[in-house]
């Protein structure tokens, strides 16, 4: 899809606007419309979302990842977990997530929980990935200092004669599932009067504020 089609898209949302009445009980349904639209619309990484987590000193740190899997339980990353943000997570499981789909004129926060998935679901996600991305997950001490690229490179060789055929997955690799408590849409509006609909998880289920844009 080119950007023009994005504008088109992008104007037919904030014509649109989102009202309580376009909205569902479970929030992470919508969280599954939005995320299909932005796959549809042709955009970039559009499973890409920001995630912000908190160091024993109390600084906050960022970084992209790929959500690779969403369901009524919350959105699923992949990563090592001896990773700065694995560590900082098993430490303090409160995370902040986002998902920036400015060309079509949305974007998503989820604030929760993290927390590690089952062996068999990082498993099963692995076995998809490409041979060469196995072999990285098993080269890269991800976070950690490296002298040079050539000592990577020499590893995936390595590796590559240690797994000459199917690649297990490296036991310090799987996934992390976000649990939501907040989970809010934003959705651009003309002359920046954006629609902002807040869920919060309670004991009864979910409940929905509009917030001022």
């Amino acid at each position: 899809m080119d950007p023009l089609d994005h504008t088109r898209l992008r104007r037919a949302h904030e014509a649109a606007g989102l009202a309580e009445s376009d909205l569902p009980s479970d929030p992470l349904l919508l969280l599954r419309e939005w995320l299909d639209a932005a796959i549809e619309s042709g955009l970039d990484e559009p499973n890409a979302m920001v995630v912000a987590t908190v160091g024993p000193d109390g600084t906050p740190s960022s970084r992209l990842v790929l959500c690779k899997g969403l369901d009524e339980r919350g959105p699923v990353f992949f990563t090592n977990y001896n990773s700065r943000k694995a560590r900082e997570l098993a430490a303090r499981p409160g995370v902040s997530l986002l998902f920036p789909w400015h060309p079509l004129g949305r974007q998503v926060r989820v604030e929760g929980n993290a927390g590690q998935v089952g062996a068999a679901e990082s498993d099963a996600y692995f076995a998809t990935r490409p041979r060469g991305a196995q072999l990285s997950a098993w080269a890269s001490a991800q976070s950690d200092v490296v002298p040079a690229r050539a000592v990577l490179e020499q590893r995936v060789v390595e590796l590559a004669q240690r797994f000459p055929e199917a690649v297990p997955r490296p036991p310090h690799w799987g996934g992390i599932r976000i649990e939501p408590r907040t989970v809010e849409f934003w959705q651009s509006r003309p002359d920046r009067l954006h629609d902002r609909l807040l869920f919060r998880r309670e004991a009864s289920g979910w409940s929905v504020v509009r917030l001022q844009p």
